[in-house]
């Protein structure tokens, strides 16, 4: 995790296959994480899984993704359970210790998660204000202090893929475990929100 120590912000890529886009098929996830200046430094991609559970529970499904560093090595994992609602997911370092965990809270109209440390304390919430539905603003104590933002990838890939881009920009003075974890939130973010659930 030491690549994400000079880093203020990420930006996060789905990746696609064309026999997917063509299809409609739902392929496992694959994710490409680059710094500001675009130099890629990490992978990402869903492991395991049965093609049943994917065909059946698309954005719902449980999954395991590893974040691989440029050697592909393992870096970090964020692990899914099963939920129709009130998801959640664990994110993990490449010794297997619990980075935190994010919650998905009942909401009816505005997106909101509670995200706790390895020791379940309460650390920040996300929220999407209703009318910025791409927006998720990373809060402590009421206070928004970063952000993870779906960014719009043109009408074209829009229209044919539900592949998706994220940036977040970090809160000031966080440690590289903390970074790592509100990368694996993205992840969660773009299964509930994002995935294609048709």
């Amino acid at each position: 995790m030491e690549k994400l120590t000079a880093q203020d912000r990420l930006r996060v890529s789905q990746k696609k296959e064309w026999g997917e886009i063509v299809t409609g098929f739902e392929t496992k996830n694959k994710y490409a994480v680059y710094d500001d200046n675009g130099q890629q430094l990490y992978f990402a991609a869903e492991q395991k899984g049965s093609l049943l559970v994917r065909l059946f529970l698309k954005a719902n499904r449980p999954f395991y993704l590893a974040i691989l560093d440029g050697n592909g090595s393992l870096t970090m994992s964020v692990k899914r359970p099963f939920r129709f609602m009130f998801h959640e997911a664990t994110v993990k370092d490449d010794q297997g210790r619990v980075l935190g965990v994010i919650k998905k809270n009942f909401s009816i109209i505005s997106k909101h998660y509670t995200l706790f440390d390895g020791k379940n304390n309460e650390i920040y919430t996300l929220k999407g204000p209703l009318l910025k539905p791409w927006t998720f603003n990373i809060r402590k104590r009421g206070d928004t202090v970063g952000k993870i933002t779906k960014k719009w990838s043109g009408l074209l890939k829009e229209s044919f893929s539900d592949a998706d881009n994220f940036g977040i920009e970090f809160p000031a003075n966080i440690t590289n475990e903390v970074k790592a974890f509100l990368l694996g939130t993205v992840f969660l973010i773009d299964f509930v929100h994002f995935e294609d659930k048709d």
